[in-house]
């Protein structure tokens, strides 16, 4: 039997390791990945909380820099992969079909004899490893203070042909170059919750699983189906023959109040980027431009709040 204690004491430090972590290029994180996971398989062998106190171990690469975009979309792209935040949206991950690569957890969320408190039957269910690190090591590993609870690293899913996901829907919302995550993850969020079916990016959309999109969303992210578009040219004109009709949100003074627009028949719901709203070419496009009325001054409201009240307004329950 070994004496060494479970958990040794993490020292933070400006390590050149982790540093090389954040510059390297795709090329390089696909070789730290490697080291990390080895080969694909899995052997079905719950193992005890592996204790890490390198922020350079590649064994952490998966969790590097979360809060660093165009880190993450290089490293997730490349492997296809997640970061889900917290032990609801992680259970809500897993029951959706998505498998966890590993699971990392703080040291305060350890019990004696290195039980995990309150996460026991979680990371028995992980395929992979389980990490602990020193909370002040998880911030200067991921970039923010880590105070949700474990994360966990997932396998991305296919996403589905358009035509697959729109053929038996009758509610859809169809976000064109909504950059910001939480408002992709608040869009999400109350789609679900108001009935819509499913929804459908353009290319340049933000991504859903991206770890703030998944925490807004309080994991509906993973209950909504979607699917993304390869040409956002022919946008509405393929959703019409697909036989939806196309309503355009916009704050244009000419565009019909939405409470005067039937809830009727399968409709998709346009809604544009933030600041410039919908590109003129989806404008007209669109079978009719919907507003939301205005009082006060105001002239618009934020994206995810205006989608929210037409998804209410649009949904099946005012058919």
């Amino acid at each position: 039997m070994h004496s060494t204690p479970l958990l040794q004491p993490c020292v933070v430090t400006a390590d050149p390791a982790w540093l090389r972590l954040r510059q390297d290029s795709a090329a390089g994180l696909r070789l730290r990945h490697r080291a990390a996971h080895g080969p694909a398989g899995q052997t079905g062998q719950v193992l005890p909380p592996i204790p890490v106190s390198d922020l350079g171990d590649p064994r952490l690469a998966d969790y590097a820099g979360l809060t660093d975009v165009q880190l993450r979309r290089k490293l997730e792209t490349a492997h296809g992969l997640f970061v889900a935040e917290g032990e609801k949206v992680i259970r809500r991950a897993i029951a959706a079909g998505y498998r966890m690569r590993s699971l990392l957890v703080t040291q305060d969320k350890l019990v004696t004899q290195g039980k995990l408190d309150g996460l026991a039957d979680l990371a028995a269910s992980c395929p992979g490893p389980v990490y602990v690190i020193a909370p002040a090591a998880a911030e200067a590993l991921t970039g923010y203070r880590v105070h949700r609870g474990p994360l966990a690293s997932m396998h991305r899913l296919p996403l589905p042909a358009i035509a697959d996901l729109t053929g038996a829907a009758s509610r859809i919302v169809v976000l064109e170059d909504i950059v910001d995550h939480a408002n992709v993850g608040a869009i999400f969020r109350c789609a679900a919750a108001l009935g819509f079916d499913a929804a459908i990016l353009a290319p340049r959309c933000a991504d859903p699983l991206y770890r703030r999109a998944v925490r807004v969303s309080m994991g509906a992210v993973f209950s909504l189906p979607y699917a993304r578009m390869d040409d956002w040219r022919h946008g509405p004109g393929g959703l019409r023959q697909a036989g939806f009709r196309v309503l355009a949100l916009t704050p244009a003074p000419d565009a019909v109040p939405i409470g005067e627009v039937p809830a009727s028949g399968r409709i998709a719901l346009l809604v544009g980027t933030e600041g410039d709203g919908l590109s003129p070419r989806w404008l007209a496009g669109a079978d009719t431009r919907v507003r939301i009325p205005m009082s006060g001054g105001a002239s618009s409201l934020n994206v995810a709040s205006a989608a929210a009240i037409a998804c209410y307004l649009l949904g099946p329950g005012n058919r």
